[in-house]
């Protein structure tokens, strides 16, 4: 069984490292080459393209600027420990063992738009690139064009390597839109998570993130091995609803 998840836009450089253990990002010539895009971009062209503050726009222009084609534990971090959104709240690896850390890098993998796939312990030097972003390159008009095929071939490799039929889509749709499923080698199964409010239950984009870290956890701890199991999921007061479930798309919910 294979998880996929979103990255997060919040990141973590300071706090000490859970563990040294790491390794290199495996798409780093692809990431190069979007990095000798973006170091052309201008503050004002990155407030743009992403929507952010001028701080944000300079940092991240900064970022460009100082990124570099060797990685060490001095310029990056492990992506587990790096990322610091909701789904990684959801996820509290602080509590993970040595051996946790090493499933996780079996079983766990991040859609990045500028890393492409990160396994947990690849080291990422800070950056912002989202996967939905306007940005032309020499492969098309976006993040979607530029990598083409090689996320889902990457995945596939993967999940070969793996010996699973499962991927377990806990990503957002900006990122999950950079697979091709249909040329995806595994039965696909996204999870839902709705949280009653007003009586009506509903997806809430903040709860549904953290329970996404928390069941992307809870298969990584419990060694979960097949789609039916992801049923006993029940973190955080979450139950599987079988009457609003369907086979590939199962629903947990959350009463008020």
């Amino acid at each position: 069984m294979l998880i996929v998840v979103s990255p997060a836009k919040t990141l973590d450089y300071e706090s000490k490292l859970l563990t040294r253990t790491h390794t290199l990002p495996r798409m780093i010539d692809q990431a190069s080459e979007l990095v000798d895009v973006m170091v052309t971009k201008s503050p004002d062209d990155v407030a743009s393209m992403m929507h952010l503050s001028p701080k944000l726009a300079e940092l991240n222009v900064q970022r460009y600027q100082d990124w570099e084609p060797e990685f060490t534990l001095n310029n990056a971090r492990q992506a587990v420990l790096a990322f610091k959104g909701d789904v990684y709240t959801g996820m509290a690896v602080e509590r993970f063992s040595a051996r946790d850390f090493t499933e996780a890098q079996k079983r766990l993998r991040i859609l990045s738009g500028l890393y492409g796939v990160l396994r947990p312990l690849d080291l990422m030097q800070p950056y912002r690139l989202e996967m939905g972003t306007e940005v032309a390159t020499s492969r098309g008009k976006n993040l979607y064009d530029f990598w083409g095929t090689r996320i889902t071939d990457q995945l596939n490799a993967d999940l070969t390597e793996e010996g699973s039929g499962v991927l377990v889509n806990l990503a957002s749709n900006e990122y999950f839109s950079s697979v091709k499923p249909a040329q995806i080698d595994a039965r696909i199964i996204t999870p839902k998570f709705l949280d009653e409010k007003n009586g009506t239950f509903k997806i809430i984009s903040f709860f549904a993130k953290k329970a996404r870290g928390s069941m992307t956890a809870w298969i990584v701890l419990n060694r979960v091995k097949s789609a039916k199991a992801l049923r006993d999921f029940d973190v955080d007061g979450y139950r599987y609803d079988p009457d609003r479930s369907s086979a590939d798309e199962p629903v947990f919910i959350r009463s008020s």
